[in-house]
């Protein structure tokens, strides 16, 4: 093929795309075996007509679509079985182009080339060669070989689809159907029974929780818990400690010196007249509310009071206007113009810029300057206090560890009055428990679960400082028994009782509106509440219910007539049809092309899709297709 190129027209078409494409057009994973197929090599998934799937093929793929590191972890055994489908299907377009006759001529596969890196060409001629293989490799990131080699393969799937799909049509009469489907809407009076809102009204009794417990006593095991001592090297105790002398901060202050320049800068309040797409007739009428306003303001009027009554800036309307500091450039040249023309407490005059007409009051200004040590001073302190508190407690943490690696089990209240340390205890906890007292620090919480009763860990850091840890008491793992895990019991009887409480009045409710009653009278009689929905098409949704899709069966009644409990997740819902709006003929021509275009892709890939699955099917019968099961699971299965 390199020669090929080197002295006739070069195009181009990649099928790296076709990979990705196969694994984001459909996650159906209609390929696997259900058991192994006698295939004897490890490194082999399949075997198609005596050519190999291997492992290697599939682990370069994934690294291919993984680069990056777009997909996540957990997903990547799925894409892993789909690389697996779509290497495999390409083998059967092989085995099946070869019974056909059907192939890829060397000339098409170069017009395509051209077409993917035309900058490798001038012209009907290749740059050269080295040209070629390095726009290969920056724009695909595979080797020349690999790249034509997937051009062909995707030249060839797309020979079939033509095949299979070019005598697909769709009628007139399916294009009409569509668009009365598409645009007819509906009306419904529904109610929601739903059980999260039920739960809080089931009260079992001790005997209803006590016999649930016994049914499903296998459930509620009670996890190992563990008290533990600890001893806290206390930072914020250290950092009121810490002396700070008055030539550290002043050799802060002059090591940090530009921290502490402050720029030309305002503190200002707005009131916004949006004018953005307005006409020219309403923007009259907005400068004329502009200018009554601004003469209120200039009058001593509250300007807070008038930004939150008039104001159009969602942003700072509520704050009286309030713009905080802004320094220059960060504002539009008209608004930065006024604001830093204007004395502190001044008003500005109307000021046009594009979003609108604008009134500002400068609150306060600031001058460029450099603050002097004495202002930052009280701002210094806490820092390098912070810092001699963590050196301090980083040098104590060190002399604690010596003495742990010392002397082994040194006594907790041994070692606490050693260096000064605060000594708690928490409540049994397990190992998904939060411990706010010791912080969340997945190192704590794997030391308490590693150690042994009466053993020490080494100082661990936390925000709140150094903490040693001790196991004072385990309680291992074991059957619960109800006064134990009576929430867990009680949460669980009310989730089920409600589940099926929602079912059952779903029930009653349709059965007493199909038996004449009116759906809202019905509904309060069993606490629950009757609405109505807006008008909604198949595409739409119910808000608060769910899409239409969900909904699709009431689209089948007549007027009046209510639908059976529809389960929508948790939910149940009733519903009732109040009123349809066909379709308007009017508006057909202009979605004709559009519904015939979809649908048309729809067909023909139903059309492709059962092609594929026939030719699975046959190549399956004749002994062509097989899979090594358990190589399969190993390169799907979650690490």
């Amino acid at each position: 093929m390199l020669k090929a190129l080197q002295n006739k027209t070069v195009a181009t078409r990649v099928v790296l795309g076709i990979i990705v494409a196969g694994i984001g057009v459909s996650m159906l994973v209609y390929l696997v075996p259900h058991g192994d197929s006698g295939i004897a090599s490890t490194d082999t998934v399949a075997d198609v007509g005596g050519n190999a799937v291997t492992v290697v093929e599939v682990r370069r793929q994934m690294d291919r679509i993984t680069r990056g590191g777009q997909i996540p972890k957990a997903l990547q055994p799925l894409y892993a079985q789909q690389v697996v489908n779509q290497l495999v299907f390409e083998r059967m377009l092989e085995v099946e182009a070869k019974r056909l006759g059907i192939r890829v001529s060397q000339d098409e596969q170069i017009e395509r080339i051209r077409q993917l890196v035309p900058a490798s060409f001038v012209g009907d001629s290749v740059v050269g060669m080295e040209q070629y293989a390095s726009d290969v490799q920056n724009r695909f990131g595979m080797s020349v070989p690999e790249f034509e080699e997937l051009v062909r393969q995707g030249m060839l799937e797309e020979k079939f689809r033509r095949l299979v799909t070019d005598g697909v049509t769709v009628s007139p009469e399916d294009v009409k159907q569509e668009f009365e489907r598409r645009n007819e809407k509906v009306k419904i009076d529904y109610v929601l029974i739903a059980p999260d809102v039920l739960e809080a009204k089931i009260s079992p009794s001790d005997a209803e929780l006590g016999a649930y417990f016994t049914k499903n006593k296998a459930r509620y095991t009670v996890p190992e818990r563990r008290v533990v001592r600890y001893a806290l090297l206390d930072l914020n105790q250290l950092r009121q400690r810490a002396q700070v002398s008055d030539a550290e901060l002043r050799a802060y202050y002059n090591e940090h010196i530009n921290q502490y320049k402050v720029m030309d800068r305002v503190h200002l309040e707005q009131i916004l007249f949006k004018t953005v797409g307005k006409t020219d007739a309403e923007v009259q009428e907005i400068q004329k509310k502009a200018e009554l306003v601004l003469k209120q303001a200039k009058l001593g009027g509250k300007f807070e009071d008038l930004a939150k009554k008039n104001s159009e800036d969602t942003a700072t309307k509520d704050k009286g206007g309030d713009l905080g500091w802004l320094e220059r450039n960060q504002a539009s040249a008209e608004l930065e113009k006024a604001a830093f023309g204007l004395s502190k407490g001044a008003v500005s005059d109307l000021i046009r810029t594009q979003i609108g007409i604008h009134i500002i009051k400068v609150l306060d200004r600031e001058y460029a300057h450099t603050k002097t040590f004495e202002e930052v001073r009280a701002e210094i302190q806490p820092i390098l206090a912070g810092q001699k508190a963590d050196q301090m407690a980083a040098d104590q943490a060190d002399k604690i560890a010596q003495a742990i690696r010392k002397v082994g089990r040194i006594p907790m209240d041994d070692l606490a009055k050693q260096f000064n340390l605060i000594l708690t205890e928490t409540a049994p906890v397990t190992a998904n428990d939060a411990i706010p007292e010791i912080g969340s620090s997945p190192e704590l919480k794997d030391a308490i679960f590693r150690l042994r009763a009466g053993e020490l860990n080494l100082p661990i850091r936390t925000d709140r400082g150094y903490i040693v840890l001790s196991v004072k008491d385990i309680q291992p793992t074991h059957p619960g028994i109800l006064a134990e895990v009576r929430d867990n019991v009680l949460k669980d009887y009310r989730h089920e009782k409600a589940v099926e409480l929602a079912r059952t009045r779903a029930e009653e409710l349709a059965k007493r509106v199909k038996g004449g009653e009116n759906l809202a009278a019905a509904a309060k009689s069993l606490g629950l509440e009757s609405k109505a929905s807006e008008p909604f098409a198949r595409d739409g949704s119910v808000a608060g219910v769910g899409s239409a899709r969900q909904l699709a069966v009431v689209f089948s009644l007549k007027a009046g007539k209510v639908s059976s409990p529809v389960q929508i997740a948790a939910n149940w819902v009733v519903a009732q049809m109040t009123e349809r709006t066909e379709a308007k003929p009017e508006e057909f021509d202009k979605q004709r092309a559009e519904i015939e275009q979809q649908l048309l892709q729809a067909k023909r890939e139903l059309a492709y899709e059962a092609f594929r699955n026939a030719l699975e099917e046959r190549l399956k019968r004749e002994g062509l297709l097989k899979f090594n099961a358990e190589t399969l699971r190993r390169l799907t299965s979650p690490a």
